[in-house]
C-alpha cells in the first residue's frame, strides 16, 4: 500500500475514532476530528504531512492515491 493510501486510511480510521468516542465518552473527542481534517486542508495547499513523513522513514513506498 502506498504512503497516500495509508494517510487516508489513517485519517478516516481517526475521524471515525472520534466521533465514535464523542458518543459514548465525552464531545471533546470531537478536537480529534478537527484537527485531522485541518491538517488534511492544509496537506492539500502545502503537502506537508507529518504522518506520511514518518511513513517514508519507515520504509513504507511512496505513490499515488488514486492510480
Amino acid at each position: 500500500m502506498s504512503i497516500d493510501r495509508i494517510v487516508l486510511a489513517f485519517a478516516g480510521f481517526v475521524v471515525l475514532a472520534s466521533l465514535g468516542l464523542a458518543l459514548v465518552h465525552h464531545q471533546n473527542w470531537l478536537w480529534l476530528t478537527a484537527f485531522v481534517g485541518a491538517n488534511l486542508f492544509q496537506a492539500a495547499f502545502t503537502g506537508f504531512c507529518p504522518l506520511a513523513i514518518v511513513l517514508k522513514k519507515i520504509g513504507a513506498r511512496p505513490g499515488q492515491a488514486f492510480s
